[in-house]
């Protein structure tokens, strides 16, 4: 249950100064007298039943109406089970920091979610299949807004929580969210599949559901430095001039595949080449051409590796918030010291506020700069806005199947990132639904 402990009964982990901001507000949520449930207390006791993408993949190559209906009985039994782990998660937290403005919001959230899917009928054939879909598409809508919420809930806590348990909490949310829309997504897609709707990946490349079966890397690295080459990141030439675009030069095994979904790769070579070209320019700043950032392909037996190299002077500029690159994938401020900066927290104030949430998507990025950007950036998701998720996120993601990401700076030069993805459906795979 709730630790009931009072403001001047937590320790505080390195208070900084909050003088430069408005002191953050404290929501005491309507849902919280919940917490002695019996019915959650039920689904708390059952262990999760994962599958790997491997599952997914077999299982959804031959799909027929028994197997789809089998497969939405599956989601609509399973995601609360899961949901339901989270709630305990939050309830074990200090009250301190479950009242933090945001915290409050997402546990409302789950425990309406963990409410409507206990009690949603048994699936029986195609066209209650149908409106399943329509109830899951319509609560990933709803929790747009969680990230951005838990982001500022838990950074607003940072000084009662140690470093480590911040952040171990933070990787069990996310893990688990990002576990329930794969989900949640993969038999949507799995259903419009077999209702022959059209679907929006790239027909050129074959998918099962969410999963892309032959994912052409270096074909994803060109989409994304394609994106971003032209975009305004913020710095400008010293002499005033347009911003110069920086090219993305891909070598290495460059013809290679594997199956893995494009959604969650594209996000963190996305959020690794928009750090490396915001670094170059500010480096290179008044120059007429930029050095180029390189991304090196490499395919191993049982992963796939990728370095992103970039000329942006390293990390050299960040030793006062950071004293280890890893720091960065931190959401304590203990660890991050820009975690507390205003602008970071007025983002994420707006951004858990704005309908559209954040989804933690490259097209979700894309289609904010298609928009008036003066609205989006008051509304903290304009693409100026820097909520300092990009990192975390791209970590998550990364080491989610069992990867990693890792930022060696070359002071005074350069950064690179390393990521290494397992090749999914090989005996190596981690994967923790």
């Amino acid at each position: 249950m709730f630790r009931l402990s009072t403001c001047c009964g937590i320790k505080s982990y390195g208070t900084p100064s909050l003088n430069s901001f408005k002191r953050p507000r404290r929501y005491e949520s309507t849902a919280l007298h919940f917490y002695q449930n019996k019915q959650l207390e039920l689904y708390a006791s059952r262990e999760p039943k994962p599958m790997t993408l491997r599952q997914l993949v077999f299982y959804g190559r031959s799909m027929d109406e028994e197997r789809l209906v089998k497969s939405a009985n599956y989601v609509r039994t399973e995601l609360p089970v899961r949901i339901a782990h989270r709630l305990r998660d939050l309830q074990k937290l200090p009250y301190i920091v479950v009242t933090q403005e945001g915290i409050a919001k997402v546990y409302e959230l789950y425990w309406s979610a963990f409410e409507k899917f206990r009690k949603y009928p048994p699936i029986t054939n195609i066209k209650e299949n149908e409106a399943f879909c329509e109830f899951l598409g319509g609560l990933l809508d709803e929790h747009a807004t969680v990230i951005p919420n838990l982001s500022l809930g838990m950074t607003l806590s940072s000084p009662y929580l140690p470093p480590d348990d911040l952040d171990s909490f933070m990787r069990r949310m996310l893990v688990s969210r990002i576990s329930r829309r794969v989900l949640a997504q993969h038999h949507i897609a799995l259903s419009e599949i077999y209702a022959g709707k059209h679907q929006h990946w790239d027909s050129s490349d074959p998918t099962v559901g969410i999963i892309a079966t032959g994912l052409n890397v270096k074909a994803s690295i060109e989409k994304c430095a394609n994106l971003l080459r032209n975009q305004s990141l913020e710095i400008e030439n010293s002499d005033g001039n347009s911003e110069a675009p920086v090219e993305v030069v891909v070598e290495g095994d460059v013809e290679m595949r594997f199956s893995y979904i494009r959604e969650h790769l594209e996000y963190i070579v996305f959020e690794l080449l928009k750090n490396s070209m915001r670094a170059t320019r500010s480096k290179h700043a008044g120059s007429a051409t930029l050095p180029p950032i390189t991304a090196t392909i490499a395919a191993g037996d049982n992963a796939v590796g990728m370095r992103i190299s970039d000329q942006g002077g390293g990390l050299l500029t960040l030793q006062s918030q950071v004293q280890n690159p890893s720091d960065l994938f931190s959401f304590s401020h203990i660890r991050n010291g820009a975690r507390m900066e205003h602008s970071r927290l007025l983002s994420l104030r707006t951004a858990s506020s704005y309908s559209r949430g954040v989804w933690a998507t490259v097209n979700e990025q894309v289609e904010s700069w298609k928009r008036s950007s003066d609205p989006e950036k008051e509304a903290g998701v304009g693409k100026h806005t820097r909520m300092g998720i990009g990192l975390p996120m791209s970590n998550i993601f990364a080491t989610y199947f069992g990867g990693s990401l890792e930022l060696k700076s070359l002071d005074g030069y350069g950064t690179d990132a390393y990521v290494r993805l397992p090749k999914l459906g090989t005996n190596l795979e981690a994967v923790n639904f």
